[in-house]
């Protein structure tokens, strides 16, 4: 019988076997001050493009403000228990209306966080009968959830219209042999690559499929549509997508997530969501620092306003400077570099060091062998002063990698690795 570690000890996983070289400076990087535009890193000010915090409120002073009566006044554990036994309260409630009110849906529910609530209502949504189908570019936390489903479940390509029809073809006939039903999963926002999803044609494809409309808003929520609630606004189709999911992780600049739905499907998720039933509530000072939030998102346009501001000069001057930045059509702003991962380590080190700039890297698995993405996340505290000396390094560094300047500093990482 072989030792339970002895994989572990074999192989690190494909980003783990860079620890040694990467970890502290290029993942787990530690990022100092106050969440800004500008902070520090190793001492130095950088440019900051990688917090997602993007309508400002992380350091808002209304919003500080809050954040701190709460806490004098409720603590960090009330209320103490799981909502179905002793953690529930009016504010809870409060914020759920508000919060449905503002995505335009019937009812609404608290999740303690994105990632584990969006696992457990993918989990409570069907059963084993039920036939899931979702994007392949899907967040990590859409496929863990579905990674729980006991029955079949396709992929479609990503962002492909004709793809999902032909998924949902296969998924109708299967699912009229087992008696189930069907899921269809998008994120309104794609994370890495900023595009939205083609929700539009999704939500027409249900004249034609029967299947239910699951939607991860993550980035699209305060960020689109003409009052901030989300992808589905920005598309027209909010109505026809059955089940919305955001986050409080980035607009909102706090913890905690929530679905909405209509009232019954609501009522069925509040009582069958694992995470919720046998999780703490989430405490007081989220709540109410919650409320305040997402009332300067109805009463602070200028928020949104600022952070498009920033967006739109940033990707316009990316373009201008012959830059690819994929299809964004959201905040989510990635430029792509063709590079090999120690080329990478070696550019981002540079455009840290030497250029004040800090974004984050992303490279193979998560995106394709040979490609470098610095993904850049604009919020409303950027400035235009920001954007040029930004654009300025980005084009420093792009001639760097392209004389082969980074290849000769990296062969020593590479001739490391190879051992």
């Amino acid at each position: 019988m072989k030792d339970l570690f002895d994989k572990i000890y074999r192989d690190k996983g494909p980003l783990g076997k860079w620890a040694s070289h990467a970890e502290g400076y290029f993942v787990f990087p530690k990022l100092e001050g106050e969440i800004s535009n500008r902070m520090k890193f190793r001492g130095k000010e950088v440019v900051t493009w990688s917090i997602n915090d993007y309508l400002g409120l992380a350091n808002h002073p209304e919003v500080r403000k809050v954040d701190a009566e709460a806490g004098a006044a409720y603590g960090s554990a009330y209320p103490m228990g799981a909502r179905m036994m002793s953690g529930h309260t009016d504010l809870h409630e409060t914020l759920q209306n508000e919060l449905a009110a503002f995505v335009n849906k019937e009812a609404a529910y608290l999740l303690n966080f994105g990632y584990q609530g969006m696992v457990s209502t993918i989990d409570a949504l069907v059963s084993k009968d039920d036939i899931i189908v979702y994007d392949v570019d899907a967040h990590a936390c859409i496929i863990d959830g579905v990674r729980l489903h006991m029955g079949k479940r396709f992929t479609y390509k990503h962002n492909d219209v004709e793809s999902l029809e032909k998924n949902l073809e296969r998924a109708t006939k299967m699912a009229e042999q087992t008696g189930g039903g069907i899921l269809v999963i998008s994120e309104g926002v794609f994370g890495m690559r900023g595009e939205q999803g083609r929700l539009k044609e999704i939500v027409e494809l249900k004249k034609k499929y029967n299947f239910r409309f699951f939607v991860d808003d993550a980035h699209g929520f305060g960020t689109l549509g003409a009052t901030g609630a989300g992808a589905g606004e920005e598309q027209g189709v909010q109505d026809g997508i059955d089940v919305y999911f955001a986050t409080f992780a980035k607009s909102m600049a706090s913890t905690g997530a929530f679905i909405a739905a209509d009232q019954e499907i609501i009522d069925y998720l509040k009582y069958n969501l694992r995470s919720q039933m046998f999780a703490k509530s989430l405490q007081m000072q989220l709540v109410v620092g919650a409320l305040k939030r997402l009332d300067m998102l109805r009463t602070m346009p200028e928020l949104k306003q600022n952070l498009w501001k920033i967006v739109d000069a940033l990707q316009s001057g990316l373009k201008e400077r012959g830059f690819d930045i994929g299809t964004t059509q959201s905040c989510v702003t990635p430029v792509y570099l063709k590079g090999s991962i120690p080329e990478a380590m070696a550019l981002v080190k540079d455009l840290r060091e030497n250029y004040g700039i800090f974004c984050s890297i992303v490279v193979y698995p998560v995106i394709p062998k040979g490609l470098i993405l610095l993904r850049m996340i604009p919020t409303a505290t950027h400035t235009l002063e920001d954007v040029k000396v930004t654009l300025d390094a980005f084009d420093a560094i792009r001639t760097r990698l392209e004389n082969g300047t980074y290849k000769r500093l990296s062969a020593a990482v590479t001739a490391a690795m190879e051992k």
